[in-house]
């Protein structure tokens, strides 16, 4: 998911993440973001197959805006936790 300039959210699925960001910067990319550029990454998830990744590329496009965020702040919540962690078992 890239964030636009105009701070709206875009959902795709790739398998070469940083080449697609780059191709939406280029103005190369989807035609949505063609107008909304730069855009900058928010989120990915890894998926098992293609299949599986555009099945849950539709879920997240059904999303509300707000659902998105929200998908965000959980994502960046669950990265604190683990950063915490991580430094709680580096100095033990």
């Amino acid at each position: 998911m890239v964030q636009c300039c105009d701070n709206s959210l875009y959902t795709g699925i790739t398998n070469d993440v940083d080449a697609r960001v780059a191709q939406h910067n280029n103005g190369k990319g989807a035609k949505y973001t063609r107008s909304r550029c730069p855009v900058t990454l928010v989120y990915t998830e890894c998926s098992g197959n293609r299949s599986e990744a555009l099945k849950r590329e539709i879920q997240i496009k059904k999303m509300s805006p707000q659902q998105k965020r929200d998908l965000l702040v959980d994502e960046l919540l669950n990265e604190v936790k683990l950063s915490n962690a991580l430094a709680g078992s580096n100095s033990a």
